[in-house]
């Protein structure tokens, strides 16, 4: 009977000792204040469009910083949507740390495709099919001129973009798109002295499967500046267009 007894009041004396170490390790005093900000912006390397300056200038200029307020005052889905509304900012996420300071982790908007359009647009396609304002430092994508509509770059070139994203032979290859006032698209390479026609947009995995098997089986035996034209716009046949001499 004693024995019980003891083992009951050491099971209880373990369990209030664990809700005191747990109260005491995540309570926090009312009046903490925020010590700092640990702020991360993702695939900083590769696409620098947003700097921390410029999220901090943001914050301070909407009076939303949070350095210095109350840890419990302070609104973290506000800075949240706030930092969502830059037109270079497709994610936010921020949170309290243990250390007493708000952790903020931005997610840029990645560009796949930028539009100089014969009527002055100048703007960036992102991976979303969105248009994207240019930043202060440009990014290496493909380049879209001729007559260019928004509606017809979000939909069609946004198509076009993503497949060349997705093909690194024919991302490296292709510099330029350009749309003729048909609506027809063009295609300038890196390599070669020849214009790529494709016709109405659509079919690209075909076209350039058609493409690719006639770098290797034709150009690589006559020659990458024989033609100054290769159209692709026809199933099933490729129509080349030699250079005049």
């Amino acid at each position: 009977m004693i024995k019980k007894v003891l083992i009951l009041l050491f099971l209880l004396l373990i369990t209030t000792y664990l809700v005191v170490a747990v109260t005491a390790f995540n309570g926090k005093p009312v009046d903490q204040v925020c010590k700092g900000m640990e702020l991360v912006i993702k695939d900083s390397i590769d696409h620098g469009f947003i700097s921390q300056n410029e999220i901090l200038r943001l914050l301070k200029s909407k009076k939303l910083s949070p350095v210095g307020k109350k840890i419990e005052e302070i609104n973290t889905r506000q800075l949240e949507e706030e930092l969502e509304q830059h037109p270079l900012i497709e994610n936010a996420e921020c949170y309290r740390t243990p250390g007493g300071k708000i952790g903020i982790e931005i997610t840029q908007r990645i560009p796949i495709l930028r539009v100089m359009a014969e009527n002055g647009d100048n703007y960036y396609i992102d991976n979303k099919g969105n248009i994207m304002p240019i930043p202060h430092s440009s990014a290496h994508v493909v380049v879209a001129t001729g007559y260019v509509d928004r509606e017809f770059a979000t939909k069609e070139l946004y198509k076009l973009g993503v497949f060349l994203q997705e093909h690194p032979l024919w991302n490296a290859q292709i510099t330029q798109i350009n749309v003729t006032r048909s609506k027809e698209l063009e295609l300038v390479p890196r390599v070669g002295e020849h214009i790529i026609f494709l016709g109405k947009p659509g079919d690209y995995e075909e076209k350039m499967e058609r493409l690719k098997t006639f770098y290797e089986k034709g150009l690589n035996q006559v020659g990458w500046n024989k033609y100054s034209r290769i159209s692709l716009e026809f199933n099933n046949q490729i129509i080349c267009t030699k250079k005049e001499k």
